[in-house]
């Protein structure tokens, strides 16, 4: 039970990894504090994967569903 759950979650994954090869985050960073003065910086951050990466987990989700079933 438990392999067929995480093979259809690695395929749903792998899916999403394909269809979506990055994503953004913001954080702020402070750049001057001078007592009562403070000034900040918003800065984008982007985490980036290549799609082989879903690929691969795709393939996998589907290999452990085969698995399952043989079971």
């Amino acid at each position: 039970m438990q392999t067929k759950t995480i093979g259809i979650v690695l395929i749903v994954l792998g899916i999403f990894m394909m269809g979506y090869t990055g994503f953004t985050y913001v954080t702020t960073e402070r750049v001057v504090d001078i007592g009562p003065v403070k000034i900040s910086k918003d800065k984008n951050h982007f985490v980036q994967w290549p799609p082989i990466a879903g690929a691969v987990a795709l393939v996998g989700g589907v290999v452990l569903l085969v698995l399952a079933k043989k079971k």
